[in-house]
Parts: structure tokens; sequence; C-alpha cells
């Protein structure tokens, strides 16, 4: 079977910034209050296949339950939600599928995108109930154990995350699925099984670039963690090198930050297009150097902020971006801590425990310092840069 590689990265481009707003609306808006229906707050931008967009939801319009135009429909939507950090766009997902309200009945890619959304806004339980209701029902259906693995991994949860690597496994995706194993054996600190097994992934010559700027992604994290800065900085230029840009830079990007090599990051974020995780990151590096800009971007991460908080949701499902920003943009460490608790409850990587354990130091606060050196325990998470913060 033919099978399309890393989506399950989509989830770690969530987590290193999206917030519920665009930031070019956001950073001006002035308040609205519609009194009609029929009023128009936004015209969402269309890009450049507005019209095959329009004749798609003609079709659903008329025929909401046809699963095929549904589907189309839906994974356009949701594209639009990840390239623009917009998470309208993924209320319209949802509202296009509104027609399968019964998991146990909706059709198996209906499923798989009910799941995904909610994946993306973190509604991680949920999504993965209904992922283990997909592969009860389709053993071998790859995409939906790839989802799977990722969610239960992003929960800190990594026995069941292995189970839906195996599960991968079992479909007959055997690169996706070894790759699975070895990032959850880095986490619980067996960093030398992980590194071999990745260096045996990428041997192969002919590797497609985007395989192969994932796996040595993959393996500048697991040297990161290893307390290997030389090793990780080297993986990340050769997965750079592969393929460049989406969660390999960014994550490069804070590498370099937490280096104190902020010049670095500055020359790399300044050409980048304005998005959610860029602006974020300028503020921060901004922040640290003191630019001329610094103002002006932590200005308006600030406002971005405040008009996503309008919505109920949206702190609880940003929390981490919003920690990162009371901590190293604000300096506000209390504000940081509570934010970054927050997060942990349900979102539980290692740069999650990271922010917790960095707010606790800035805060002085012992007890916090203990509940993460607890959390990480209970989960079987070896970092080496936890190691020296608790």
């Amino acid at each position: 079977m033919r099978f399309q590689v890393p989506v399950w990265r989509f989830v770690m481009l969530w987590a290193v910034g999206l917030l519920c707003a665009v930031w070019h609306h956001a950073a001006h808006a002035e308040r609205l209050n519609p009194t009609r229906d029929t009023d128009v707050i936004e015209v969402l931008p269309a890009g450049g296949r507005a019209a095959e967009d329009r004749e798609l939801r003609r079709l659903w319009v008329n025929q909401p339950t046809d699963a095929a135009t549904a589907v189309s429909l839906a994974r356009r939507y949701l594209s639009r939600a990840r390239e623009l950090g917009d998470p309208r766009y993924a209320g319209q997902t949802l509202a296009v599928l509104q027609g399968w309200p019964d998991p146990k009945t909706a059709p198996d890619d209906v499923l798989l995108l009910q799941a995904t959304v909610q994946q993306y806004l973190h509604e991680f339980d949920i999504a993965a109930t209904h992922l283990e209701m997909l592969v009860a029902r389709r053993p071998d259906h790859a995409q939906a154990w790839l989802t799977l693995a990722t969610v239960r991994r992003v929960q800190g949860r990594y026995a069941a995350s292995d189970t839906a690597c195996l599960g991968l496994q079992g479909a007959g995706v055997r690169l996706e699925s070894q790759a699975c194993l070895a990032e959850n054996a880095s986490l619980r600190g067996d960093n030398d099984a992980a590194r071999l097994k990745l260096q045996q992934l990428l041997a192969p010559p002919r590797l497609p670039a985007a395989t192969r700027s994932w796996l040595m992604t993959t393996l500048a994290e697991v040297e990161q963690r290893d307390g290997k800065p030389d090793a990780a900085e080297a993986a990340f230029k050769a997965a750079l090198q592969a393929q460049g840009g989406g969660y390999t830079l960014l994550t490069y990007i804070d590498f370099l930050f937490d280096q104190g090599r902020e010049e670095e990051a500055l020359a790399l974020l300044v050409p980048q297009p304005r998005t959610d995780a860029v602006m974020l990151r300028l503020a921060m590096v901004g922040a640290r150097l003191k630019t001329p800009n610094a103002a002006v971007d932590a200005r308006l991460v600030r406002e971005a902020m405040a008009q996503a908080n309008l919505r109920p949701e949206a702190r609880g499902t940003h929390a981490r971006e919003q920690a990162m920003f009371a901590l190293w943009v604000d300096d506000k460490p209390a504000a940081a801590l509570r934010l970054a608790r927050e997060n942990v409850r349900t979102q539980r990587e290692p740069l999650d425990l990271l922010v917790l354990a960095h707010a606790a130091r800035a805060a002085g606060d012992a007890k916090a310092i203990r509940e993460a050196d607890q959390l990480r325990k209970e989960m079987g998470l070896h970092d080496q840069r936890l190691d020296a913060l608790l």
C-alpha cells in the first residue's frame, strides 16, 4: 500500500505555536457585535482555490450527507486551518462533518477527519476514542494508527503510543512504525537504541526528501534530550538541507534560543512569513536582544492572544504558547507558571514540561518544581534538559 509520511508532525506544528487568531487580522481588529445571523464579521481568505471551494461547497449544501463530497471539502478547510494557523477553518471542518453525529456509524474517512480536527483542537481523549474505534473497525488503517500514536505520545502515554506504533506495523507500514517506536524509546531514556534505529532507517541513499528530513529531525530531538547539542545541531542542519522550513526550522530556532544564540535565531526568523509561531519567536528573541522591533512584535502577539482569549476554550488549548510569552517576553513567571500548569493537564510533550520547569524556577516555586519532577517520573520521561532544571 502507498502511505504518505510523517503526518504525525502536524501535532508538533500545532504545539509550537498555534494561537486562536490570524495575526494580520487580530493585530488591529475592532470589536464587532453582530445583531443578526446574516451580519458579515469578516470574509476569510480563500486563496487560489476559491472556485473549487465554492463548487465543493455548493455540492455539499445540496447533498450534506454525501461522504465523498463532505470529506473533500472538510480536508480543504482543515488544510487551510493548518496553513494559516486559523482554527475558524477547523470549525468549518466540523460543520461540514456534522451529518455524522454518531461516530459508530460514520464512514471511515469521516471518522478519521473528525478525530484529526479534535486532535487539532487539543481534545485528545475524544480524538483517541474515535481513532481506537476506527482501528477496531479497520486494523489495516495506517493513518489512524499513526495519528493515534501521536495523540498518545502528546499525552505522555508512551505505552499506549507503542501499541499504536505496533498497530502501524501490522498495517504494513514498517519505516514509520519503527521510527515511532524509536522516538518513544528515546523519550523513556533509551537513546542509544533510538539513535541506532534512526540511523538504520536513514541509511538507504534514495529516501524521499520529506522522509529524510523528518527522520533527521527526530534524531536531532533524540540528541537534544540526550544532552548532545553538537550532534543535535548537525542533525538539524541535515534535516533542513533535505527539506527546509516547517516544524524542523521552528524546532531548530527553539534549539538556538535555548543555546543562547539569539542572533542566529533572529537571522532565520526574519525572512519567514509572519505566522503565529514565527511571531511568538520573534517576540521572544526580540525581548532578549532588545531589537528595535521588539516592542511592536510583543504588542502584536499580546493583542492576538487577547483576541483569541475572547473564545472560552482558547486559553486552555494554547496555554503553552501563552506561558512561553508570559515567561520570556512579559517576564511574568507567576502567570507563566499558572498557564504551564494548565497546559500539562492535557499536553505533555517534553517542551511542555520544560516550559513548566522554567516557569517554576523563574517563579522560585519549590512546590511547582517538585510537581514537574513528579510528573516526568510518572510519565517515564527522560530528558537531560529537565535534569538541569529539576
